[in-house]
């Protein structure tokens, strides 16, 4: 069980309280800028992660909802997957990534466009599946931005 916890909240910063998916959208936001300014780093590696742990994220949550509730707080990893789905092909910048990142709390806490309905799905694909909503809105409007 202590694996999960340490999954579905980040490293423990779900326990940060009021503003813990900020907190976890920023910090994760902040690790990849400097992961993939390295010129090393392969572009396509940001989507293969951003799958990797929307299924870690889906698994360790479904694991605390009995312990945690319903959509618990301290949950924060669909907070994770959602911030590096609205970046996945963004060139790595802190203009675009910081683009990135307002509008995906934006949608995140505001949930527009059918992300409140998709927060419904049962179990922990509800707890993430609004998050990747709120990452392809987002995605989708800063490669407009980009490529407009």
């Amino acid at each position: 069980m202590l694996f999960h916890k340490v999954i579905a909240s980040f490293f423990g910063l779900g326990y940060f309280g009021k503003g813990a998916g900020t907190v976890a959208a920023g910090v994760a936001a902040f690790i990849l800028f400097f992961l993939f300014s390295n010129k090393g780093v392969a572009e396509y590696l940001l989507p293969v992660l951003s799958l990797f742990i929307i299924l870690l994220g889906t698994w360790s949550s479904s694991k605390l909802l009995a312990v945690w509730g319903k959509d618990p707080q301290k949950v924060v990893i669909d907070e994770v997957a959602g911030i590096m789905v609205s970046l996945v092909f963004i060139p790595v910048s802190w203009s675009l990534y910081l683009a990135g990142f307002v509008l995906f709390r934006f949608f995140d806490i505001y949930k527009p466009l059918g992300i409140r309905k998709v927060e419904k799905l049962p179990g922990a694909w509800g707890v993430m599946a609004d998050d990747i909503l709120a990452g392809v809105y987002s995605n989708i409007l800063v490669q407009l931005y980009i490529h407009c």
